[in-house]
């Protein structure tokens, strides 16, 4: 369920802040290309579908947020480096793509948030990401620094820092 809420609500949140049309749709496609390589389904051919059908600007935003797992000398990224990885890219990105990227975090910090509010059990929480609470907390703060720090001044921006603050308060 969540692969199917997730990507709906980042495109209602692009949407609420006035995003165009490819906008919209990359926020829904973000997570394509990370989630669904499989046996029936490479990268190339999934990167090739996103162009034919949404066009290259759809396609060049959801790779710039696209969590890769190899560098480009092909080396396999340790989890951290895939986060450092994530970050460095951003600045090659363009304003769709930091749009998206802002939508992505907002959702699922306040994913974790609500799930936080409705448990008597916060650490059960926190126990499903592999970074922990201090990590996890600490990856949210990293990426609006990040935007922050490329002079991503859209109005998103003062929602994901209140959440983020959010986060770091529980």
């Amino acid at each position: 369920l969540p692969y199917l809420t997730h990507p709906a609500n980042v495109a209602i949140i692009l949407t609420r802040y006035g995003c165009d049309e490819s906008t919209v749709v990359s926020g829904i496609l973000h997570d394509v290309i990370e989630d669904c390589v499989s046996k029936n389904y490479s990268r190339e051919m999934l990167e090739q579908r996103i162009a034919s059908k949404f066009g290259g600007d759809v396609l060049d935003a959801v790779l710039a947020v696209t969590h890769r797992k190899h560098g480009d000398d092909g080396e396999e990224f340790s989890p951290e480096e895939r986060k450092e990885d994530y970050l460095i890219r951003l600045d090659r990105a363009n304003e769709r793509a930091l749009w998206v990227c802002a939508a992505d975090k907002l959702h699922n910090a306040n994913s974790i948030l609500s799930d936080l509010e409705r448990t008597i059990d916060q650490d059960a929480i926190w126990t499903r990401f592999k970074a922990g609470k201090d990590g996890t907390v600490r990856w949210y703060r990293g990426v609006y620094d990040r935007l922050a720090q490329l002079r991503f001044d859209a109005p998103i921006m003062t929602e994901l820092e209140a959440t983020v603050r959010r986060l770091e308060q529980v």
